[in-house]
């Protein structure tokens, strides 16, 4: 049988933890079994327990220390993540070889690891040998997101992310509650982007005429493929967690065996953002 994997990925400070630790909950409270490894060399603190801590085999702090290397923090971690693809045994022995595992894997927040460094493409590529199914998702801090082109440079980190590791990705807009009332509403029009329409209610600020046709043509690759779309996800709405884990599951085919059912939201409308929103409003 198959295992199953997440890849938790995004800039730092996008959540990867919490949503982990949220998960874990979230899995308890349905008696299913989700473990977490921690595949960050310079975490210090996360709200869950752990299968396998890659600080058991090196540390950032450790590699900083070392007079013979002098990295930085960002060399450094890059220094761990390159030792830790040369080592994946050290992984697979922590992972065993367990039937229907569904594990979480808490990644790093160094953007250019899903970008032009080849070390999250090699774990991808290691955990298919070992027979995991591995949906990538990528976390970007809502409250960074309430802005146009902060938006469209969140996209397109996403997008970088989808070309880089080629497994299917589902990308989640965090800390939902954490914003007002105001910001809430903001944001909707983000969830489900008309790139176009966005792009003219903001023709005003560029001011350029090359950077206005290359955000225009950005726009046009967003928008016309369709590539990158965003789930809603707060922590305190256990009805939209269930909405994210359902798409994860989907995307991996998580218990094919027991009648796995596609995410409630048809092609046509992909994200109950409607749905989101009332209840938020209500509550």
């Amino acid at each position: 049988m198959p295992r199953f994997a997440q890849l938790v990925i995004g800039p730092a400070g996008s959540g990867k933890s919490t949503y982990c630790a949220t998960m874990v909950k979230h899995a308890e409270a349905m008696n299913r079994s989700v473990q977490v490894v921690n595949l960050d060399p310079a975490a210090e603190h996360f709200d869950y327990s752990v299968m396998a801590d890659i600080r058991e085999l090196i540390q950032v702090d450790d590699v900083m220390e070392d007079d013979s290397l002098r990295f930085g923090p960002n060399g450094g971690l890059v220094f761990c993540m390159e030792y830790f693809a040369n080592n994946f045994d050290w992984l697979e022995e922590n992972l065993g070889h367990v039937e229907d595992d569904y594990i979480l894997f808490d990644c790093p927040g160094q953007i250019e690891l899903y970008t032009h460094l080849p070390v999250m493409r090699q774990l991808v590529e290691q955990l298919q040998q070992w027979e995991f199914r591995v949906c990538a998702v990528f976390l970007v801090d809502s409250q960074f997101m309430v802005e146009t082109f902060k938006f469209i440079s969140g996209v397109m980190a996403a997008l970088s992310a989808m070309v880089s590791l080629e497994i299917p990705q589902v990308n989640i807009m965090t800390k939902m509650d954490l914003l007002s009332p105001k910001a809430k509403k903001e944001i909707e029009k983000y969830l489900d982007p008309d790139m176009y329409s966005m792009m003219e209610d903001n023709s005003v600020t560029i001011r350029s005429k090359r950077f206005k046709k290359l955000t225009k043509a950005i726009c046009g690759v967003i928008d016309d493929y369709s590539m990158v779309r965003f789930l809603p996800f707060d922590r305190t709405d256990e009805e939209g967690i269930s909405i994210v884990l359902q798409h994860i599951d989907f995307s991996i085919q998580y218990g094919e065996d027991l009648e796995v059912k596609e995410p409630r939201e048809n092609d046509e409308d992909p994200c109950s953002y409607e749905e989101f929103f009332e209840t938020q409003a209500d509550s």
